[in-house]
């Protein structure tokens, strides 16, 4: 499961931000994860659980937003949602598409106090 390396990841980001401010914990969190990152939503509730533990950021509230992927047809530009890896383009079914969004995994904002 890749989600608790993700998990531990963010503890070690907000921990180094915790010292670097001279605070003793986050208050908030707010992760921006695409669908496209390869992120299994209950796997990582499951491993936050488990990683957040004892950490600056165990009583931390999260904030996930969900980023829905969309994807530019290289042939025709048609622009689309995709749900799936090498979906083709709905409007000419080329195969050829790249992600305009949807592979985010970042930290957008810590509240430290």
């Amino acid at each position: 499961m890749h989600e608790l390396s993700i998990v531990l990841s963010i503890v070690d980001l907000a921990e180094e931000q915790v010292r670097k401010n001279n605070a003793q914990r986050v208050e908030n969190i707010e992760l921006d994860i695409g669908s496209m990152a390869g992120v299994e939503w209950d796997a990582l509730d499951f491993a936050w659980t488990a990683g957040v533990k004892n950490s600056v950021l165990e009583n931390a509230h999260r904030q996930v937003n969900r980023i829905t992927a969309l994807a530019r047809c290289l042939q025709c530009q048609h622009e689309f949602e995709i749900t799936q890896p090498f979906e083709p383009c709905p409007a000419c079914h080329d195969y050829l598409v790249e992600y305009i969004q949807g592979k985010e995994l970042r930290v957008k904002s810590l509240t430290v106090s």
